[in-house]
């Protein structure tokens, strides 16, 4: 008997469907395999590409709708023709946005960026906070497009973090899974941001996961090749910023000049880091002191900002007009050096206001503006033996970039790939190796790490110390019925000492106490009121810390060498 076509394929496709269901099923409970990952590697890299793009498509569309400019990239010098009023009110009004979203969005009036993606992938399995991460994205478009001096690859890289959670979170994805479709979507979302799918994949292993395990490497680079594509499709290939002539090194004698630049370029990031926590401290002490709701923090910041935009329209958004200028070597000496001190304000107030954005465009136009400067007084000093200003403002736009953000191999070649130069990669690394070698010696290896270094997250100083943080005290401790407890009467000994421990803490209490108290265990308790008798839990031993600690040691490694 003939089967009818129409049954055939209602078969046919509920086959499919019960496949797919029980495929998902298999994936949720185990793990997805190597060729399924990459296929998730893939989507999720087009859908971080897709909200990056996006994300720039949304700040085009309110920038020019807000300044009236067709042209967001010749920004500035069309705000250069409107009112006072105009540019004083719009900044305004969008830092008023701005603490309005983060105040009723997140916990601590702050927008998150790299350092809670950097923090997810070292303590939280590679998650990170979806409701305030979505809050993040949009006041940092509402940031940088009415008027906010900072840049837009912090909140899109986090709000990547965001789309790689929830599916970290769908498929029960443990710590490694995790960590890896954080980097496909930090990949994807830094290669649509900027066209550079393969600083994108770099960035991913170098900045966020911090190791370049191989395992890792294929999906990344799929994700970050995706993420490209998307790029490509709305923008076109083309390089963010173009150069007017070719730059060659004459003779490589200009060697030590870029050696000296990358020197200057290296304090040059540590003063625009220190600005932005000092700016962050001063704002957090008048806020407290005048009992401010935290929602006006970020109006004053753009009320600030307005009135410095009105005599220096530069410091408006992103700032890829001056940083082109820069580039091309359009600009003076006495402008690049102004510039760059008002750049560096201006940042500081927007980001220490809490305004939101990231830091990494503007670490590329301080870069090229102090490159430029000091190529200009270079090429001044020794006209026979040196070649062109701008290839100093090129070499000090990826030293003073790679310095903030502590990522020196993927922002050499975002220059790289931002300009389409690739003749001039020796200067470049020159000052990029010796800027990054003086900044991480006077802060915390970058501006992302520092930020964490602030809140106690000490996720610079590498597993043996973030790792600690996150065994709690009750769920290794043993408890008094325990076969190899404690005995009791030296545990009410010890706290009779002073010698005990919370079953809230973490092995970071711990293990000073037990260097301290040179003993073999911590009695664990609970702390009532100051009348009442501390309640014995059990008794932390030494060497089930160590062990716990020496575990995690191991998976780490074993994850980084697999």
């Amino acid at each position: 008997m003939t089967i009818p076509l129409k049954t055939l394929i209602s078969q046919g496709a509920n086959k499919v469907a019960g496949d797919c269901r029980n495929a998902m099923s298999v994936m949720k409970r185990e793990g997805p395999s190597g060729i399924q990952f990459w296929f998730i590697a893939l989507a999720i890299g087009i859908s971080a590409g897709s909200v990056a793009v996006l994300f720039r498509l949304g700040i085009i569309w309110l920038q020019s709708t807000l300044y009236g400019s067709e042209d967001i990239r010749m920004l500035h010098s069309f705000a250069a023709s409107l009112s006072w009023y105009h540019i004083l009110v719009i900044p305004i009004i969008g830092g008023l946005i701005v603490g309005l979203i983060l105040d009723r969005f997140t916990n601590d009036g702050r927008v998150r960026s790299v350092a809670e993606v950097i923090e997810g992938s070292a303590l939280n399995e590679g998650r990170v906070e979806v409701r305030a991460g979505v809050a993040s994205a949009l006041a940092s478009m509402i940031t940088l497009s009415t008027g906010g001096s900072s840049g837009r690859e912090g909140p899109v890289v986090h709000l990547a973090a965001v789309i790689s959670t929830g599916m970290s979170r769908f498929i029960k994805a443990d710590g490694i899974t995790g960590r890896d479709l954080l980097g496909c979507a930090v990949a994807a979302a830094v290669s649509a941001s900027f066209n550079a799918p393969i600083a994108g994949a770099l960035f991913a292993l170098e900045v966020v996961l911090r190791h370049f395990a191989v395992h890792a490497f294929a999906p990344i680079v799929i994700a970050s090749v995706a993420g490209t594509v998307i790029n490509r499709l709305v923008f076109g290939d083309i390089a963010e910023f173009g150069l007017p002539i070719q730059n060659m090194l004459a003779f490589y004698v200009e060697l030590p000049a870029f050696l000296l630049l990358g020197a200057v370029c290296g304090l040059i990031s540590v003063v625009l880091m220190r600005a932005i926590f000092w700016a962050d401290d001063v704002g957090t002490f008048i806020q407290d002191g005048l009992r401010l709701p935290r929602f006006v923090r970020p109006a004053v910041a753009g009320a600030l900002l307005g009135g410095l935009a009105i005599f220096y329209p530069h410091i408006i958004g992103v700032g890829y007009e001056t940083t082109s200028a820069a580039l091309t070597g359009e600009l003076l000496l006495h402008d690049a050096i102004v510039f760059v001190c008002l750049k560096v304000v201006a940042v500081a107030i927007t980001i220490g206001g809490r305004m939101g954005g990231g830091v990494f465009s503007p670490s590329l136009m301080v870069g090229a503006l102090t490159g430029l400067a000091f190529g200009i007084i270079a090429t001044g000093i020794f006209p026979g033996a040196s070649g062109s200003a701008t290839l100093y403002a090129l070499a000090g736009m990826g030293a003073v970039a790679a310095a903030v953000l502590g990522a020196p191999i993927s922002t050499t070649l975002i220059v790289f790939e931002l300009t389409g130069d690739w003749q001039t990669g020796l200067a470049v690394m020159v000052a990029v190796s010796l800027s990054s070698a003086i900044s991480s010696r006077l802060v915390d290896r970058s501006y992302f790490l520092t930020q964490l270094e602030r809140r106690n997250v000490h996720v610079a100083a590498g597993p043996q110390a973030y790792l600690l943080t996150k065994f709690r005290v009750a769920n290794i401790m043993r408890d008094m019925d325990h076969k190899r407890a404690a005995p009791e009467d030296q545990c009410w000994e010890l706290i009779g000492e002073g010698v005990y421990i919370d079953g809230n803490a973490t092995l970071e209490q711990a293990m000073p106490i037990f260097e301290a108290a040179n003993q073999p265990f911590i009695p664990v308790v609970t702390l009532g009121g100051e009348a009442d008798a501390p309640e014995l839990w059990g008794a932390l031993f030494q060497v089930d810390a160590l062990k716990a600690m020496n575990k995690a040691l191991a998976e780490t490694a074993a994850e980084e060498h697999s």
